[in-house]
C-alpha cells in the first residue's frame, strides 16, 4: 500500500515520485491558522510587512496572510543558493529584491524551509541593514539538524526531518508546487 495520501486526488500524476507524507493538507492549515493567531496578537496595532521569499513561499504567505486579522502588507524577495540541486550551495544570489522601504517596519520574513540556515542568515543581516523597526521570520518548515548557523526563529510551522521535500510551494525543477500537502521525494533530482 502506499503511502500517498488519498485525500489529495489532484497528484495522482506525481504518485510515482512521492513516498510519505510528511505533513498534510489539513496539518498544515490548521497550523497556518495558529500561526496567523499568534502573529495577529504579536503586532496588535502595528500591522508588520510580509516579505515573502518566492518562490518556495508563495502558497504558505497567501494563507497566512489571510490568517493574520491585520491590515498586513506584503512584498516579495527572491534569493538563488541551490540553483538546480537539492543541497544549498551556500552562496546566496539576490534575484529580485524589495520594492519598499523597511525603515523603522515591523517586518516578518515568510520563510518555506530553514536547513543549513545560510541563506536565511544572509537574509536577516541584508535585511536588518535597512533599519527596519523588528525583524522576525515565519518558517513553515525546519529540518532537524541542518542548520549549520545557530536560529533563533519566532514563528516555526513544522519540525522536519532532513530529507527533500514536496509540495505546499516546494519543488524539484519548479514542478510539485502545487501539492496540497508536503511529501518526502523519491525520484531523481
Amino acid at each position: 500500500m502506499s503511502s500517498f495520501s488519498r485525500d489529495d486526488v489532484t497528484a495522482h500524476w506525481a504518485q510515482h515520485h512521492l513516498g510519505e507524507v510528511v505533513v498534510s493538507a489539513k496539518e498544515i492549515a490548521d497550523r497556518v491558522s495558529e500561526l496567523g493567531r499568534e502573529i495577529t496578537a504579536d503586532y496588535a496595532g502595528r500591522p508588520p510587512l510580509l516579505v515573502c521569499v518566492l518562490k518556495g513561499a508563495v502558497n504558505f504567505m497567501a494563507d497566512l496572510m489571510r490568517a493574520i486579522e491585520l491590515p498586513v502588507e506584503i512584498d516579495f524577495m527572491a534569493v538563488s543558493s541551490y540553483g538546480a540541486a537539492t543541497k544549498t550551495s551556500g552562496v546566496v544570489r539576490i534575484v529580485k529584491d524589495l520594492d519598499v522601504d523597511l525603515d523603522r517596519r515591523d517586518v516578518v520574513i515568510v520563510e518555506d524551509v530553514v536547513d543549513s540556515g545560510l541563506t536565511l542568515n544572509y537574509l536577516r543581516q541584508y535585511l536588518g541593514a535597512r533599519n527596519p523597526r523588528s525583524l522576525e521570520v515565519c518558517a513553515l518548515l525546519l529540518k532537524e539538524g541542518e542548520q549549520r548557523v545557530e536560529q533563533s526563529l519566532k514563528y516555526v510551522g513544522f519540525t522536519i526531518p532532513a530529507d527533500f521535500v514536496v509540495g505546499y510551494g516546494l519543488d524539484v525543477h519548479e514542478t510539485y508546487r502545487n501539492l496540497d500537502a508536503i511529501y518526502t521525494f523519491t525520484g531523481e533530482a
